[in-house]
């Protein structure tokens, strides 16, 4: 007897603690019990039933939740096969696993991996976690986690996301984040807010901003599709005609057809099958088979049938006149009002802002133009001499950049270093093809055309034999990376802007040399009369060779410049010689001014005719030399033609 009663005091001693903690768990919410609660959904796993199990941890209110919905999407949450108990679990042996309470982070004990099932969670699960985890990483201490989260939000966004998103707001300290949070709660408030004042007050708020977010929020409020007979509760947007590339015909019937205010129009066969089936005594509605040997007939044996029918009964006339109207998804004809508004505010500004853009890029290509040709512009619209393997020179500037960063590995270094290089390699080249070819040609134009054409072939193919046919990479400095972004419309790459200094500062160069030096000086009086300079003392064949020695070196610094966007190869002058020409000849043959304005008319033409057609480059340049060769036919000159005696020259 006192064995026994040893034995239930002992009991009570021991069950007695359990007891109370199972009444405390009756009447407090934990992070166990929720997730004992959906236990079931938990271990197997699947997205299409796990989201309440995961709003169920997110909504607890727990300062646990966090870190519980952390560890499951860490696949480190581990389930005792014993009890059903979920538990914080670290493998520190083999097959042992370190088991931690969440509720009360207590080292709970050391198990074999055998009585433990691992909670591995699928890519699809561990999103939807993630996404309840954002509204916890908007208040987290860590900066770059905020900014995740707002990643995530921009990325999915979702009603539930409001609200936890205007709480964090006033307690955000750093200003970057608090106004991308003020940004993004206001395209929030547009989708999901359920106060349709607040919506407008946002839309109108807005309605300046052009970005890509901001229309795409506007335009799903504006998701709509075509009904027949719209109810009257419907928000009913403009009317829509049947026949159009909005509504065929037919699509309109089928609409009136499913709404129960039409029936389908029976086929040809449809109509001969009936007719089978009415045949008694040899006639049909006591017309004669024999009777019946047209389509005409046909009809109207059908229709003395089916009074309903009539053979002028078609689709067209049954859909004329009939009420189609879009219905948007949003029900409320304020927000809808709002946002066509804003939108039609921002498609002008998002015009202007193309037009910009189109400006730029027309700049940009100006530039690459004129850097290209303000070496021909010497040779040619100075000299008179036309150099065919100018391309050439071109591709040498840029191959020299490409030799240089194989030795200097810092690209600010190597690009500061080959400016200088390419030209005194392409100054070299071009005093040498000078001595050697062109000052026997003077003035014989078509011999120096062949010539300088044979030298170019030859140029390209001494490159394919020393850099092989694969393009080359000429690597820009990490500063010239990305682009000077205004808006998302609006933007140009560092490199072109500095295409476009470079370009600049050449022509302040240019101008220098010929107005403020005594090379330009005797560059100007050979080319108007070299026996004259040359009875003054200016040594003409000297003069010609450093001016086309200056032109072939310029063109070497532009090829450096190209080859930081377009790919170097052998043929990559080829791309360039053609348009160089057509902009010294465009613009004013001997006039460093008129080969400015003959880039840009160029450059803009093209971008422009680009932009209208912008699937075909092509087209483009074709239309552009149309345009050209009509343009020399009424100024044969160019844009600025030399006046005086050099004109007549």
């Amino acid at each position: 007897m006192q064995v026994l009663l040893f034995a239930a005091t002992a009991a009570f001693l021991v069950l007695s603690p359990i007891v109370s903690a199972q009444q405390t768990t009756t009447t407090t919410v934990t992070a166990q019990r929720i997730l004992q609660g959906h236990s079931t959904a938990i271990v197997k796993g699947s997205r299409k039933t796990i989201s309440p199990a995961i709003d169920a941890v997110k909504n607890s209110g727990l300062r646990e939740a966090q870190f519980v919905l952390q560890t499951w999407q860490a696949k480190n949450m581990w389930r005792r096969k014993s009890d059903g108990l979920f538990f914080l679990g670290e493998k520190i042996a083999k097959k042992t696993v370190l088991l931690t309470d969440f509720d009360t982070g207590e080292i709970v004990g050391e198990f074999n991996e055998g009585d433990l099932k691992r909670l591995k969670p699928n890519s699809g699960v561990r999103a939807l976690i993630g996404a309840a985890l954002v509204q916890f990483q908007l208040t987290d201490p860590d900066t770059a986690l905020r900014r995740d989260a707002l990643t995530a939000i921009r990325r999915d966004p979702a009603a539930s996301h409001l609200s936890p998103l205007r709480a964090s707001i006033p307690s955000e300290t750093d200003p970057g984040i608090r106004a991308r949070k003020q940004e993004l709660q206001t395209l929030l408030t547009i989708r999901f807010d359920q106060n349709n004042t607040k919506r407008v007050t946002a839309i109108n708020s807005i309605a300046r901003e052009i970005s890509l977010e901001t229309r795409a929020a506007l335009n799903s409020l504006l998701t709509n599709e075509i009904t027949f007979n719209a109810p009257a509760t419907a928000n009913v947007g403009v009317a829509v005609t049947p026949g159009n590339v909005a509504l065929s015909i037919d699509t309109a019937y089928e609409l009136m057809v499913a709404a129960g205010a039409a029936t389908p129009l029976p086929s040809p066969e449809e109509r001969l099958e009936f007719l089978t089936t009415q045949i008694n005594g040899g006639k049909v509605g006591g017309v004669p088979l024999i009777h019946l040997d047209t389509q005409d007939a046909r009809d109207q044996a059908y229709a003395a049938l089916n009074p309903k029918w009539s053979p002028d009964l078609t689709k067209a006339s049954i859909v004329k006149n009939m009420p189609f109207h879009r219905v948007f998804s949003e029900d409320s004809n304020q927000v809808t009002d709002a946002a066509q508004r804003a939108l039609k505010s921002i498609e002008v500004r998002v015009g202007l802002n193309r037009v910009l853009d189109l400006v730029l890029d027309g700049m940009s290509l100006a530039s690459i133009l004129f850097l290209a040709a303000i070496g021909l512009a010497i040779t040619f619209g100075v000299m008179g001499v036309i150099n065919m393997a100018h391309g050439e020179f071109i591709m040498m500037g840029a191959y020299t950049g490409y030799v240089v960063q194989q030795f200097v590995p810092n690209y600010t270094a190597s690009i500061l270093l080959a400016l200088p290089l390419a030209f005194a390699v392409t100054f070299t080249a071009g005093v040498t093809m000078e001595r050697l070819v062109i000052r026997h040609l003077y003035n014989r134009p078509l011999e120096t055309l062949l010539a300088t054409f044979g030298i170019s072939i030859a140029l390209q193919q001494i490159a394919k034999n020393i850099f092989g046919t694969q393009a080359r990479p000429l690597t820009a400095p990490m500063w010239l990376d990305g682009a000077w972004v205004l808006n998302d419309v609006v933007s140009i790459s560092y490199i072109r802007i500095a295409i476009f200094a470079l370009a600049l500062l050449f022509l302040g160069i240019f101008l220098f040399i010929m107005n403020r030096t005594r090379l330009g000086l005797e560059t100007r009086a050979v080319t108007q009369n070299s026996r004259m300079a040359a009875s003054m003392g200016i040594n003409p064949g000297r003069v010609n060779m450093l001016t086309f020695g200056l032109g072939s070196g310029i063109a070497g610094i532009a090829g450096v410049a190209i080859g930081l966007f377009a790919k170097v190869t052998s043929e990559l002058g080829s791309d360039y010689i053609v348009q160089s020409f057509m902009t010294v000849v465009v613009g004013g043959v001997g006039n460093i001014w008129g080969t400015l304005a003959g880039a840009a008319m160029i450059g803009f033409l093209q971008k422009g005719i680009e932009w209208m057609n912008p699937s075909n480059t092509l087209a483009a340049q074709t239309y552009m030399i149309i345009f050209i060769i009509i343009f020399i036919q009424f100024r044969p000159r160019g844009i600025i033609a030399l006046k005086g005696r050099a004109a007549g020259d």
